[in-house]
């Protein structure tokens, strides 16, 4: 039982790190090529986490909310 615990916890921790290091990489590289058209997003952890969970609707949702 407190096997089976421990596992989804650290299921949960690998999908939260991989999910804010995706976040950040979009967002790094979104930032770069947005650059040369004056679009940017803020790098909080905010954004990162609905990023990296959501991915692609993520930022449209993000640069949608930005630009309102």
């Amino acid at each position: 039982m407190f096997k089976q615990i421990m596992n989804k916890i650290a299921n949960l921790f690998k999908w939260l790190v991989k999910s804010l290091l995706i976040g950040v990489l979009i967002i790094f590289v979104f930032n770069f090529v947005g650059s040369y058209i004056n679009l940017n997003i803020p790098v909080i952890i905010f954004t990162i986490l609905i990023i990296g969970a959501l991915r692609i609707p993520g930022v449209a949702a993000i640069l949608i909310y930005n630009l309102i």
